[in-house]
């Protein structure tokens, strides 16, 4: 079974505590976007679980992306198996799309279409997903969602599909411990009003820019981050706003053409660049 398996971008994004076990509890809205890694997954007649991927060399550069065991996919095959497999192995096969590094979910991503192609494949449920990743109950789901605690908490708001985006990332990577880190050490934040963010999806869509926000653009300073969201705002976007914990950034325009146009700039200038909508769906399936 192959499928494409969708990014993610955060709208809005915000840091608001620490919890008793050491992680950082989260306000967010998640939105799944067209950029996606194509996961085969076959199943075999053998226990073991085998892993291989294609990788752009542009995103070798930010992070190596590991093909075997480490790779979150196989964790997420060896979760699933191991419970409902009845002896079945599989082969797994990643082609990357969605850039490393750029707080679009990727591994997160693949993990989840991972264990939507064994479900529809086995036919049995996928037990506990968020003790893969954080993100992995959200791709499962897909489309816009409120997010909150450490992402474990899931309320899908209204459809904010079809909106027009130019997702671009240079070079520059952060770990997520280190972006955590810096947030720890901000004195007197100015948070994003994930809140406000909400109410205008729900209600009025066509503002909900306004409130697109990321507490991590003040701790995370990259250069890369600052000239991309310069140069997308040159170009017309209505905001243009870091997702994650960086380094990807993405921007909102309003028609395709004046997308493109920021895309071909941004590329010109060495940045990894693509025209994309929001979309609905996490996966889409191929064969």
């Amino acid at each position: 079974m192959k499928v494409k398996s969708a990014a993610k971008i955060n709208l809005a994004l915000d840091v608001v505590g620490k919890l008793n076990h050491g992680y950082h509890a989260i306000e967010s809205v998640f939105q799944t976007v067209g950029i996606y890694d194509e996961v085969t997954v076959e199943l075999t007649d053998d226990i073991n679980i085998k892993i291989s991927c294609e990788v752009p060399d542009e995103f070798t550069l930010a992070d190596p992306i590991p093909c075997d065991e480490h790779n979150v996919a196989y964790k997420a095959a060896y979760h699933y198996l191991n419970r409902n497999g009845a002896g079945k192995g599989c082969r797994i096969h990643i082609k990357k799309g969605i850039p490393s590094m750029a707080g679009m979910g990727g591994g997160s991503s693949d993990a989840a279409a991972v264990l939507y192609c064994l479900k529809t494949l086995i036919g049995k449920d996928i037990p506990s997903p968020e003790t893969i990743g954080a993100d992995v109950p959200f791709f499962l789901t897909g489309g816009t969602a409120y997010v909150s605690g450490i992402g474990e908490s899931i309320e899908p708001i209204s459809d904010y599909s079809g909106r027009i985006l130019v997702i671009a990332k240079g070079t520059e990577g952060v770990s997520t411990v280190e972006a955590y880190g810096a947030i720890d050490c901000l004195k007197k934040p100015v948070h994003p009003n994930t809140d406000a963010l909400v109410e205008a999806i729900n209600n009025n869509p066509d503002e909900a820019y306004k409130y697109f926000g990321n507490l991590f653009e003040e701790a995370v300073h990259l250069k890369g981050v600052e000239d991309i969201e310069k140069k997308m705002n040159a170009c017309g976007a209505l905001n243009a706003t870091m997702t994650g914990s960086g380094s990807a950034v993405f921007g909102l325009f309003e028609s395709h053409e004046a997308a493109e146009k920021c895309a071909e700039k941004l590329a010109g200038d060495g940045y990894f660049a693509k025209v994309c909508e929001t979309v609905s769906d996490s996966f889409v399936r191929i064969d």
